[in-house]
């Protein structure tokens, strides 16, 4: 019956361009004349919408993904050959930092095609993909690296993941809820992307299909059973989920059973909001104890969110898109209607939808929205070409303001600490068919002339609201920007920091000058160091496991070597993230005897005894 369902609503987005065009075709005095009688009805917030200059090549295919060197990727319905899509096309700002008036170009093709899949930010900058409900990416996930402009194929997690949700982990690994697991609606793997390697990791005690997921303060992820008002957390230091508190009102509609979409609040709180239209408050204990649920206030005019995105503008108000509650004739009904929540009054503002008028006359499913660097909101719907941005009225919310405490260059980059680099929340949330998640650093330098974005790297942390805790991340200079002086801040979901003055030399490769380095009292950027080194089973036969952990970002190649320490064959060469990291050595091939496994990292060297038999 769901497949059903998602097929009528994959028809629906597909088709969306040419029944779109014919009903504002013969309805446009009647709509101009529907929205005039509106306007006096509902107050309209202060935020105006402003269509992207130049439309984009192809026609939206669902989600867009902040890219941690400011530019915006934009999956389409292009590329491929069964009308899902490979194709992603590049949104990048002008010289004054501008999104509106930015131009598009394509980046390399997926691997295979996907539409209602998963999708996270990785440490390092690249993107992770998996899954989808359509297309044939179901049951594989790739990488895309934004410096090489290429994908590259993940292994199987071994079962079709569907339009399953992730989570990226503030160890830098994926939790990747798989649908046609076992078990069923219930599995979840955890992807380690500087192994590039799938593990089992903690089922659900519920469903997690079609749910929404919120992490919350203290690093757990929160969400409500499918069709059932149970809630459960995954306890990160545990890897395990833990039965919460019962939610007090219905979020899942009992015809598609979906959801809506959910934020953490500038207050601390979760907010839920339904297909049904009830919404629900949810406060953490801060442990592992239950939280506390409590109902929040319904949508207006009888409409919920049966699957559609929200975005926590800079100050703390949340943009929404809806339809009418769904029935057991039409589980996915339109028009779409648009409103700001405040969760300090519990009231909704009704606003004109991005094309004019109060309504867009298609399912809500089909919008998504991104929070932007300048702090503006991204609005795409499924089947057009036109993109429009929103620009939120009133000031940012001092909580989610990023400090910065000290710039400090190590090597061919410029290391940055600092406070709030991950803001207050993720900043927009679908549910399980996309995720867009916005809360790492992006560095901004300005001047008078122009607008650059560097591109950042290897942030401590992927948490939210995490108050006076020392953040960090590297950053490097994009390539043209000229030599001169420059404001530079840190900016979480929108929010900017105070800025900084630097010099930006006229080297042939751009750097910062060293007179302009800030030496303020934060502690220094250190080289990551390897502790915690393990090799089991040791002595091996087939194959063993090297296990280690990294004290800071960075740069890490493990060497194969014999017992006069002649190297044999690099075990791994790459960047990674603080935390505990592993990989299988095969030794099938190896003759009997002492290997010498060599660690390094710009610290120094440790060296492993390995014998194999």
């Amino acid at each position: 019956m769901k497949q059903k369902l998602h097929f009528l609503k994959t028809q629906r987005t597909l088709n969306h361009s040419t029944s779109k065009t014919k009903l504002r075709h013969k309805g446009k005095i009647a709509l101009y004349l529907f929205a005039f009688c509106f306007i006096s009805m509902y107050s309209i917030a202060q935020g105006t919408w402003t269509a992207v200059a130049a439309n984009c090549p192809a026609s939206s295919g669902g989600v867009c993904m902040l890219l941690s060197d400011g530019t915006v990727i934009c999956k389409t319905f292009a590329g491929g050959i069964d009308g899902y899509g490979t194709l992603w096309y590049r949104l990048t700002p002008d010289n004054q930092g501008s999104y509106i008036n930015g131009t598009w170009s394509p980046i390399a093709p997926m691997i295979n095609s996907r539409l209602y899949f998963s999708s996270q930010i990785l440490k390092d900058g690249r993107v992770y993909v998996a899954g989808g409900e359509y297309g044939t990416g179901g049951s594989s996930g790739e990488t895309y690296n934004p410096l090489t402009n290429s994908w590259t194929a993940n292994p199987s997690p071994g079962a079709f993941v569907s339009d399953a949700n992730s989570e990226i982990l503030d160890d830098g690994r994926v939790l990747q809820a798989i649908v046609q697991g076992s078990p069923f609606l219930q599995q979840n793997k955890i992807y380690n992307p500087a192994a590039n390697t799938y593990i089992n990791g903690s089922s659900c005690l519920g469903y997690h299909n079609e749910s929404t997921w919120i992490k919350l303060p203290d690093n757990s992820i929160l969400m409500v059973d499918r069709n059932t008002t149970n809630s459960e957390r995954y306890i990160p230091a545990l890897n395990q989920w833990v039965a919460d508190a019962t939610v007090p009102v219905s979020l899942y509609d009992p015809y598609g059973l979906e959801t809506g979409a959910g934020e953490l609040l500038p207050d601390g709180r979760a907010f839920f909001i339904g297909s049904t239209g009830h919404t629900a408050y949810y406060t953490p204990s801060g442990t592992t104890n239950p939280g506390t649920w409590a109902a929040g206030p319904d949508l207006p005019n009888a409409q919920g969110q049966p699957d559609a995105p929200t975005a926590m503008m800079p100050n703390g108000k949340i943009l929404l898109t809806c339809s009418a509650i769904p029935t057991s004739f039409n589980h996915f009904p339109s028009p779409t209607s648009y409103y700001e929540f405040d969760y300090s009054t519990n009231t909704y503002t009704r606003i004109n939808a991005p094309q004019g008028g109060l309504t867009t006359n298609t399912p809500c499913y089909t919008t998504n929205l991104l929070v932007l660097p300048d702090g503006n909101i991204l609005y795409c719907l499924q089947g057009s070409s036109t993109f429009y941005v929103y620009t939120p009225g009133g000031t940012p919310v001092a909580a989610g303001k990023p400090t910065i405490k000290k710039l400090k260059k190590v090597g061919s980059s410029v290391g940055i600490t600092g406070t709030k680099f991950n803001g207050i929340s993720e900043g927009a949330c679908y549910g399980d068919d996309f995720q867009m998640a916005t809360n790492f650093p992006i560095v901004r330098l300005s001047n008078s002339t122009n607008t650059y974005y560097a591109r950042t790297f290897n942030w401590n942390s992927t948490g939210v609201m995490r108050g006076t805790k020392a953040d960090t991340a590297f950053f490097t200079l994009p390539a043209g920007i000229a030599a001169g002086s420059y404001a530079l801040s840190v900016i979480a979901n929108g929010i900017a920091s105070n800025p900084k003055s630097v010099t930006v030399t006229a080297a042939a490769a751009p750097a910062l000058a060293d007179t302009y380095v800030d030496a303020e009292e934060a502690s220094a950027i250190v080289a990551p160091a390897i502790i915690n080194t393990k090799i089991y089973p040791n002595p091996a036969k087939t194959q063993t496991t090297l296990q280690f952990s990294v004290t800071q970002a960075g740069h890490v190649s493990a060497t194969l070597c014999n017992a006069n320490g002649k190297a044999i064959n690099t075990i791994l060469s790459t960047e990674l993230q603080a935390g505990m990291h592993t990989t299988t050595i095969n030794t099938s091939r190896l003759s009997a005897g002492v290997y010498i496994i060599r660690l390094q990292t710009t610290s120094g060297t440790d060296n492993l005894k390995l014998i194999v038999q």
